[in-house]
């Protein structure tokens, strides 16, 4: 498969590292800042192009990779459903549930696949619990919690778009939490309320949140809690717990860590220690789960099928993020109704 890459930021570095990995070709990339796009360019062979407009009408393109701030999704897949290019987007797949939508409406009428990176469902960790409670191995779940305590520091929220509404549609819980938000859903199922509450620029200079919790309901009955910060020094690896009947299982960084379940006789649990995660490094993440959702995606986009994260769950993770938001700034209960398309 070959990629054109839309922005070239650090997460771009990785994805370029994965697709050499995986053996897919990064055949072009751009960025609004020429430097920064002949730096990458020069570094993975990919050809420097002026605009987005032509790296989507290249012939040598098969998958379009952006990998922007969220405010810039919509235009990238208006130009690929266009040109019959299949796109994948960086979370949050938007900042907005309408934007979401259309680009999901978009997609769907032009053929292509419309994926959103969310690697830690590709974690070893995470492929086994979702195998797990497929197999009913903790029982009915009870409890389902994700507690995503880090840092950032003011270096990081100097450029005036980070933090802001209007760029990256939040701080903590959209930006870095996000990530733990989809899991629960992946793992756990469709949630139906929240309340939230959240500080405002607590500790840094932003106009968003940089510490929130919420409760969870489930579709199914269980409960949850979210904790999501950047402003918890020094940052502690992220975490999911999830209670069962039958037991419980935690998974910190990229790795489980517990599996406590009671007369378990399934496949070992891939216990580990040593957690990769960005609690206080934004990059210090593995690259094997990238490795394994692109060439997933590629693998959809061959064979005409969804990704194993598409652009409806993507929404499904923005919708939930956005009912948090809700809740948080009208301090009241929210209702979830289920994404329909």
């Amino acid at each position: 498969m070959r990629v054109g890459i839309v922005g070239t930021g650090a997460v771009a570095w990785k994805h370029a590292e994965a697709y050499k990995n995986i053996g897919y070709q990064l055949r072009a990339c751009t960025n609004t800042t020429a430097a920064r796009g002949r730096k990458f360019a020069d570094a993975t062979g990919a050809e420097l192009l002026e605009t987005v407009d032509e790296l989507c009408r290249h012939p040598e393109i098969d998958i379009v990779d952006v990998c922007t701030f969220p405010a810039y999704r919509l235009p990238v897949v208006e130009l690929c459903a266009r040109n019959g290019k299949h796109v994948l987007v960086q979370k949050p797949m938007a900042i907005d549930l309408e934007t979401a939508g259309q680009m999901i409406v978009l997609a769907r009428d032009a053929g292509i696949q419309l994926g959103v990176v969310s690697q830690h469902r590709f974690d070893d960790s995470v492929l086994f619990l979702k195998r797990a409670i497929a197999e009913g191995r903790l029982g009915r779940i009870l409890q389902a919690d994700a507690y995503v305590k880090w840092w950032r520091s003011t270096e990081y929220y100097a450029r005036p778009i980070k933090g802001s509404w209007a760029v990256e549609g939040g701080g903590a819980l959209i930006s870095q939490a996000i990530h733990q938000v989809d899991l629960l859903l992946h793992l756990v199922g469709t949630v139906d309320e929240v309340f939230g509450y959240w500080k405002l620029g607590g500790v840094h200079s932003i106009e968003s949140e940089d510490l929130l919790s919420a409760v969870l309901h489930y579709s199914s009955g269980a409960l949850g809690v979210i904790q999501a910060s950047t402003s918890l020094w020094p940052g502690y690896p992220e975490r999911l717990e999830i209670h069962g009947t039958k037991g419980t299982a935690i998974v910190t960084g990229d790795q489980l860590t517990a599996w406590d379940v009671q007369d378990d006789t399934g496949d070992p649990a891939p216990i580990g220690r040593q957690a990769a995660s960005g609690a206080s490094i934004p990059m210090a993440i593995s690259v094997v789960p990238f490795e394994r959702q692109l060439s997933d995606f590629g693998e959809a986009c061959k064979a005409g099928r969804p990704s194993a994260c598409s652009g409806l769950d993507g929404f499904r993770a923005l919708q939930l993020v956005k009912s948090i938001y809700t809740s948080c700034a009208e301090a009241r209960k929210v209702e979830i109704a289920p994404a329909k398309f």
